[in-house]
């Protein structure tokens, strides 16, 4: 298989995302100690997460690190059991993506494609494979985003 017949290109990291049960001791690192901005908030009920969203560098360079915290502790996602929660890739066409790596045997968790916490399209590669689909994250959840057409022309 080569490149030219993949119909997608992963671009960059987007986030890393980390969970804990105390999102304000991760704050204290990753804002007040290492610099890092915070650009916003996000919660889901759905996905069981208070979340802080916070950056380091500019443009298409820019990386979120999210930490984030369970709403209830005892549910799930348990977002904070695995302390580096997962990765995302900047990803320039995420249907065919998608549709490409499905074909292709790869195992997505569910929910598909949806608005993500930072407003981009998102969805996830599950961290287990199965028969059916017997290629995933290998015990890492990975985030495709859709990357904005700013960030396509600096890195794609």
């Amino acid at each position: 298989m080569t490149a030219s017949t993949r119909p997608f290109k992963v671009l960059g990291i987007q986030q890393v995302a980390i969970g804990g049960t105390d999102k304000q001791r991760m704050k204290t690192l990753w804002v007040d100690m290492l610099g890092l901005t915070q650009t916003g908030t996000f919660q889901s009920e759905r996905e069981n997460v208070d979340e802080d969203i916070l950056s380091m560098g500019k443009g298409a360079f820019k990386v979120e690190v999210d930490i984030m915290q369970p709403l209830d502790i005892e549910k799930k996602p348990a977002v904070h059991t695995t302390p580096l929660n997962h990765i995302g890739l900047w990803i320039d066409d995420l249907p065919k993506a998608v549709e490409w790596l499905t074909a292709h045997g790869v195992r997505f968790a569910p929910g598909g494609i949806r608005k993500g916490a930072a407003g981009y399209d998102i969805t996830f590669l599950h961290p287990k494979s199965n028969e059916e689909f017997p290629i995933a994250g290998e015990g890492v959840l990975i985030e495709l985003v859709q990357a904005p057409a700013e960030v396509i022309a600096e890195l794609g």
